[in-house]
């Protein structure tokens, strides 16, 4: 019994608004970094559109980036094991040095 009161109180209950559930369409994902934090910036570049905004930042510590990586490729894994290997077929066509530096 006190083993299921325990699983209870270890439990969290995480709500997804509707407006967040629809989700947001990312095609390039901008990372910049400082000793403290982790920025992920996703855009949604459309061709012959010349510019873009970005449609959502993502602010992590480095601690979750890092965890954040490893769940990445942990369902990359899976997802490649159910399906087959995914293909990168495009060469960005964006500099590497495309936007800021992360400082802190």
């Amino acid at each position: 019994m006190s083993n299921q009161k325990n699983q209870k109180q270890n439990q969290i209950n995480i709500e997804l608004d509707e407006s967040i559930a629809d989700g947001v369409y990312s095609n390039l994902a901008i990372i910049n970094h400082s000793v403290s934090e982790f920025v992920v910036d996703f855009v949604n570049i459309m061709p012959g559109r010349p510019k873009s905004k970005v449609k959502s930042r993502i602010i992590l510590t480095p601690q979750h980036a890092k965890r954040l990586l490893k769940a990445l490729a942990d369902n990359v894994s899976r997802f490649e094991s159910a399906h087959g290997e995914i293909k990168d077929y495009e060469q960005p066509s964006i500099p590497l040095n495309f936007g800021p530096t992360g400082q802190a």
